[in-house]
């Protein structure tokens, strides 16, 4: 056959099939010439051996060819090694030659020795240039290009105008919150959930998996059970609006990574999958993105290893990409699905807003909704902004607040991000959670592939901006997603207020503690106290007196402490829920902790100070009432940095102490009256 550059792969291939079918054609030869066996196997091992010889041969050769022709630079240790790689391996050194990366090779030793970590290293080149869209190529033309604008200090915003873009902004409990509420719990049965969670909880000082953790410390459910249990029940609460159609299981992705994949499977299966049907539940695991070492964009070794490249996260924008290519994307379209929710690890109050969320994508038709929170002027936290630019392109995404207010300044607003007379910033705070249109959505990222818009932050060592301090790598935000849509993509926000949505853990006591008085602490603390406050407003909503919250401080964290009020999604997880499961006069003191872990519980003219827990079976109709009161249950302050206490208690700064309760459980169907 004629070689060209083209073929060069080809032949190569070839040949190697040759030299595999030759050790293959001495087995079956040698048995079908039985007799001859000493005199036939000579002969043909002595063929074989000369075979050999001339492949390895013509491969060397056609590979030495194939990196000289196409490749922009040489390498004389990776010519060297040749011989040793496959065709596959021989293309990747090629592509890395071409994209300035011959340092890889430079402390290569000769055939024989390594040879193992050689290709171990070429391994991990194909993992990095298959998990990347455009491969890695691509990953590193992008890196070139943001180091050059980060080195020149050029302004990604340069050219854009920033004004409030058009939303809807609720109160909880009001007509206008309980009819979108109404109109998203109808169209959960056509969405499906995703979850990002490729995060350790470290920052946190916790060891585990985030959504592991304890979202509170009354009932001890954990992140990732008390969403499965919202998911679950907003199913349920679907299904009885569309009555006579057919239900289907609403799918749940998790994004896991290296870090967490594991954990997060064996937390699923050792709690089968919180009730969940396994077959519901997807876990897409990202890779980590190639470090680079320098303005160049050559990629990063390991100091500790010559054959290995350093990675870190890409981020959560990798979800985009993920389920673009698993295919999932098209299953759900194919089955009917509309919504693509997307929400993160450790926000125990989302789901309180989602079904009203989803209602006003429903009603405005929204090809994008971000979820939102009313947002301080200059708070450390992105607002929504729309953004023009002088050539006339659109869109409405996240900007971070240390982005946000020099850009209201260089474009006619000389006091940069204010309140407005709602105390507000008029850009609303940018929360991580976003609501997808799903026929949009695939039509975006058949164009994109799933890639985000990225960033690259290094930390310089002078202001030279020649050395990095450490590797730097490319990163993506799942918010940014709406960088690239059209401008006639419908891209709007849902803003609630912060008490009912937002309440992240994500701060360790320590960072937390340094937080100026009056800004949130987003850690466990805050995190747990929120939910409790959460729940209270809610029961004042519906009617029930809660006594005002006392304030106390934990791990150096000044908290108010409310009624400890939970309940499992089964029994309320809509506001409507609880406004027609509340009658007569109630009262809870703020001492007091009421539990309702069953589904069909009625609470009527009851009178709670101390701790009372309800359970029951899904056939059990119990209505609870009269006068409880007992010693109760208290929250008690702990030393952080005690070992004797688990981590999720020390990251509190406090602990649940059990004095007394009245706990009824309710095992079998029926009618029940429980009144002390």
């Amino acid at each position: 056959m004629r070689i060209n550059s083209e073929s060069i792969p080809f032949a190569i291939s070839l040949l190697h099939r040759c030299y595999h079918l030759l050790n293959s054609h001495h087995f079956l030869f040698a048995i079908t010439v039985h007799s001859f066996w000493i005199r036939v196997e000579i002969s043909v091992s002595f063929y074989q051996s000369m075979a050999s010889s001339a492949v390895d041969s013509a491969i060397l050769k056609l590979a030495n060819v194939q990196l000289n022709e196409l490749s922009t630079s040489s390498s004389p240790n990776l010519q060297k090694n040749l011989s040793i790689l496959s065709p596959e391996q021989i293309e990747l050194g090629k592509m890395l030659l071409e994209t300035g990366q011959g340092h890889l090779f430079e402390n290569w030793p000769d055939p024989g020795v390594d040879d193992d970590e050689k290709k171990s290293l070429l391994a991990q080149v194909s993992l990095l240039n298959s998990s990347y869209p455009g491969g890695l190529a691509s990953y590193i033309k992008t890196a070139r290009e943001l180091l050059a604008d980060s080195k020149a200090g050029r302004n990604p915003f340069d050219g854009f105008t920033p004004s409030v873009p058009s939303g809807e902004v609720l109160t909880c409990g009001d007509d206008n919150f309980i009819q979108y509420e109404d109109t998203g719990v109808k169209e959960v049965q056509n969405a499906a959930f995703v979850l990002v969670a490729g995060g350790l909880g470290e920052r946190l000082g916790y060891k585990g998996i985030k959504v592991a953790l304890p979202m509170e410390t009354t009932t001890g459910t954990c992140f990732l059970q008390h969403y499965i249990e919202s998911i679950l029940s907003l199913t349920q609460a679907s299904y009885k609006h569309a009555q006579g159609e057919s239900q289907r299981d609403v799918p749940f992705v998790i994004m896991t990574s290296d870090d967490t994949h594991a954990h997060t499977l064996q937390l699923l299966e050792s709690n089968s999958y919180f009730g969940m049907k396994p077959t519901q539940v997807k876990l897409l695991k990202q890779e980590k993105v190639a470090c680079l070492a320098d303005n160049d964009a050559r990629l990063a070794l390991d100091p500790n290893n010559k054959y290995k490249i350093q990675t870190k996260p890409h981020g959560h924008g990798d979800v985009h990409s993920l389920l673009y290519s698993s295919g999932l994307l098209k299953e759900w379209k194919d089955a009917g699905l509309r919504w693509v929710l997307f929400f993160q690890d450790t926000n125990g109050l989302l789901f309180k807003a989602i079904p009203a969320a989803l209602g006003v994508s429903a009603t405005k038709e929204y090809h994008v909704n971000s979820l939102a929170v009313p947002r301080k002027a200059k708070e450390a936290i992105g607002g929504i902004t729309k953004l023009t630019h002088t050539d006339g392109r659109e869109m409405v995404i996240n900007v971070e607040y240390n982005q946000l207010d020099p850009l209201l300044r260089a474009t006619g607003h000389p006091d940069g991000d204010v309140n407005c007379e709602t105390g507000y910033s008029p850009y609303p705070g940018n929360i991580n959670q976003l609501i997808l249109e799903l026929g949009p959505y695939i039509d975006e990222l058949s164009k994109t592939g799933g890639a985000i818009k990225e960033f690259i932050n290094p930390k310089y060592k002078d202001s030279t901006k020649t050395e990095f301090k450490s590797s730097t790598r490319l990163e993506c935000m799942m918010q940014d997603y709406p960088k690239t849509l059209p401008p006639s993509a419908r891209v709007g926000f849902t803003v609630t207020e912060t008490w009912l949505a937002y309440a992240p853990v994500k701060n360790n006591p320590e960072d937390a503690a340094k937080v100026p008085k009056g800004n949130p602490y987003h850690s466990a603390t805050s995190g747990e106290t929120a939910i409790y406050r959460a729940n209270s407003m809610i029961l004042r909503k519906v009617g029930v007196k809660v006594d005002d919250p006392i304030t106390q401080v934990f791990n150096g964290q000044e908290v108010e402490v409310w009624s400890r009020i939970v309940w499992k999604p089964k029994w309320a997880v809509t506001f409507s829920d609880v406004k027609r499961k509340i009658k007569g006069n109630n009262s809870v003191s703020q001492k007091s902790t009421l539990v309702i872990k069953g589904s069909d519980v009625v609470i009527e003219d009851l009178a709670l100070d101390g701790a009372l827990i309800v359970d029951s079976v899904d056939e059990a109709e119990v209505k609870v009432g009269g006068s409880v009161c007992n010693k109760g249950w208290e929250i008690e302050g702990i030393d952080k940095d005690s070992g004797e206490l688990p981590e999720e208690v020390r990251i509190r700064g406090f602990k649940i102490k059990k004095m007394e309760q009245l706990e009824k459980l309710y095992g079998e169907s029926g009618k029940f009256l429980l009144k002390p």
